[in-house]
């Protein structure tokens, strides 16, 4: 008979240790900068806005014209 050898497991460091390392990393934004994403945001939802309210209007008067 083989001897089958045992296999040394690695002990992987806990979750909330792998968290608060990560969190190390992370960097956030400046006031500056979220103000910039903010107003870009608002911007773009407002095109949005008037591009399906236009489509809305185009269609509402193609369906009064059958």
């Amino acid at each position: 008979m083989k001897k089958i050898k045992k296999e040394k497991k690695v002990k992987k460091p806990g979750y909330f240790k792998q968290v608060r390392s990560e969190m190390k990393q992370v960097v956030f934004p400046s006031k500056k900068e979220v103000f910039k994403y903010t107003c870009a945001t608002i911007i773009i939802v407002l095109l949005m806005i008037g591009f399906f309210e236009l489509v809305s209007f185009v269609l509402s008067i193609v369906k009064g014209m059958l």
